[in-house]
């Protein structure tokens, strides 16, 4: 060994490699994070072409039983034929409800929406009235529905 010739190499050259390694890890991660966010991406895209659909069939669902209902008013009012007065608001009501129905299931889900939300803007009262009316509603329905757990004990017969 000479003199001029150094034990180790070169405190540049070490830290040379050290950066070299240190970019290429750096380029790993940002190419894993980057294949993350992509699929990530994907996957919320198709959660919400999911509940896009979903949401379609439940607005198709609805506008059907509302047109049901709307049948079934018809029909109701039909044994009235004696009484042309009331027969004419049975009609009234059942083609208020086929609007309706029509209406929800040739409406985008946005239009919908908006529609709500504006009339909400416009009445606020009335949209307050109707969600406690359907509050006490819904609760009244649940209240009377009750489980088998709420009703008396049949007596039981010894032997049995």
């Amino acid at each position: 060994m000479t003199v001029n010739e150094p034990l180790h190499p070169a405190p540049d050259a070490a830290a040379s490699a050290e950066r070299e390694e240190w970019r290429g890890l750096k380029r790993d991660v940002e190419g894993i994070a980057d294949e993350a966010a992509e699929r990530g991406r994907t996957l919320l895209d198709a959660a919400r072409l999911q509940a896009q659909d979903f949401a379609e069939g439940r607005k198709a669902e609805a506008a059907r039983q509302i047109q049901g209902v709307a049948t079934s008013v018809r029909d109701s009012g039909k044994s009235f034929e004696d009484r042309p007065n009331i027969k004419a608001f049975f009609d009234s009501a059942a083609d208020g409800l086929d609007q309706l129905g029509g209406s929800i299931e040739n409406r985008s889900l946005s239009q919908l929406y908006g529609e709500a939300e504006s009339f909400a803007r416009r009445a606020p009262v009335a949209v307050a009235v109707g969600t406690f009316i359907a509050g006490f509603v819904a609760a009244r329905f649940i209240k009377s529905s009750g489980s088998a757990s709420d009703l008396p004990a049949a007596p039981r017969g010894e032997g049995i």
